[in-house]
Parts: C-alpha cells; sequence; structure tokens
C-alpha cells in the first residue's frame, strides 16, 4: 500500500488528526526540495480549525466566499470525522471560480476592499518570494522544471507573474495580474493528472495572453 492508500484508509477508518500523525518523519529540511503531498493541505486544514475553532467551510464562506460576491453556494467533500477533505474535492459553479481568479489578479482587492492581504498573495504567487529550489526552472517535478510552487499556487516561467490554482482531471484557473486576465478551464481527463492536456492548455493559455500582452 502506498502512502496516499495508507492516509485514505487511515482517514476512512480512524479519522484525520490521527492520519496525519502517522506521516511525522522529515525527509528533507524545509524550502530545500518540492514533494507534492495531499496530506499537507489537509494539515493546513486542521490548522485553520484549531486557530479559529470553526470549520474550513464555516471560515472561507465569511472570510472569502461571501466577500468576493460569489452568486452561488462552493462545498467542500468531507471525511467521516467531519474534516473537510481539502486535497481536493471542492465544487463551485464556473462563473465564481472566475471570480475566485479576478479577485486573485487584482492582488486580493475588490472595489475598494481588500479582502485577502496584498502581501501574503505576493509571497504565494510570485516566484522571487519562493526559495530557490521551489522556483519555475529549478524545482522538480515528476522530471519537469516548467513550474515554480508559491503557497497552494502553481507559479509559471517568465519575466512576468503569472500563476494557476491547478486541480485533478483538468480543472484550473488561470490568472495573469498584469494583463488583469483569468481564464477558467473546466474538463474531465481520462487521468487525475493528464500531461497531454497539460501541454493543449498551456499552449492555449500563452496564445491568449499572446494576443493581449506578451510571454
Amino acid at each position: 500500500m502506498d502512502d496516499l492508500a495508507r492516509w485514505t484508509d487511515v482517514v476512512r477508518t480512524q479519522g484525520t488528526p490521527r492520519a496525519v500523525k502517522l506521516f511525522n518523519r522529515r525527509d528533507s529540511e524545509s524550502g530545500t526540495q518540492f514533494q507534492y503531498a495531499s496530506s499537507q493541505t489537509v494539515v493546513l486544514t486542521l490548522a485553520v480549525r484549531g486557530a479559529t475553532g470553526r470549520t474550513m467551510c464555516d471560515w472561507v464562506s465569511e472570510k472569502l466566499w461571501q466577500p468576493m460576491g460569489a452568486e452561488g453556494r462552493a462545498t467542500w467533500l468531507v471525511a467521516q470525522d467531519g474534516v473537510e477533505l481539502a486535497q481536493g474535492n471542492f465544487s463551485a459553479q464556473l462563473r465564481d471560480f472566475a471570480r475566485l481568479g479576478w479577485l486573485l489578479a487584482n492582488d486580493g482587492k475588490l472595489g475598494d476592499r481588500q479582502i485577502v492581504p496584498r502581501e501574503y498573495l505576493l509571497q504565494a504567487t510570485r516566484a522571487e518570494y519562493q526559495p530557490r529550489p521551489f522556483r519555475p526552472g529549478v524545482m522538480d517535478y515528476k522530471g519537469s522544471k516548467y513550474f515554480g510552487y508559491g503557497y497552494q499556487t502553481w507559479i509559471f516561467p517568465g519575466s512576468k507573474p503569472r500563476f494557476a490554482l491547478l486541480g485533478i482531471f483538468g480543472q484550473a484557473i488561470f490568472v495573469d495580474p498584469e494583463l488583469k486576465l483569468v481564464m477558467v478551464h473546466t474538463a474531465v481527463a481520462k487521468k487525475p493528472s493528464d500531461p497531454e492536456m497539460g501541454r493543449e492548455r498551456d499552449a492555449l493559455w500563452r496564445g491568449v495572453v499572446a494576443r493581449f500582452g506578451s510571454w
């Protein structure tokens, strides 16, 4: 049984906190090597719950979803113990995903209201804020050094800031803060991570950017 299968089984049978406790060995020092792990996002969820005393769903609804003017509900699947399966499993309608992208493209500001702290978003989405092993052209992810990684965001190479929120099976939100350009991609790929679809999507994004600016 691999780590992901083991994680999923323990969450289902013993609860999320117990699953977290099983993975307590550090393979490398913080900031020295990128390694994507779904469990890390769930740990962030538990941290939010511990700090606020509220579920992630309630907290995100009050602090982000409602203030940004979402027109529809958003949902997370939850484990049997009530903890959000926050490594994915988030559902919302297309236009609200676009609203989220628009908020990020404007550095967390909507009109005169700063909904997400600007400095946090810069740290989350800009290559220069990341440790060198996490920057585009350096970070190794499944044999590719194309993307870098911020705080839950995938950072594109190039001289201008661009990033994406990437989900499995082709779901994605592309954000270009300079051009104020947002593209939402919904799809049902054959595999959770489909390299061919990724290349086609990247070519589409690059083509649109070239129409309005330059990469």
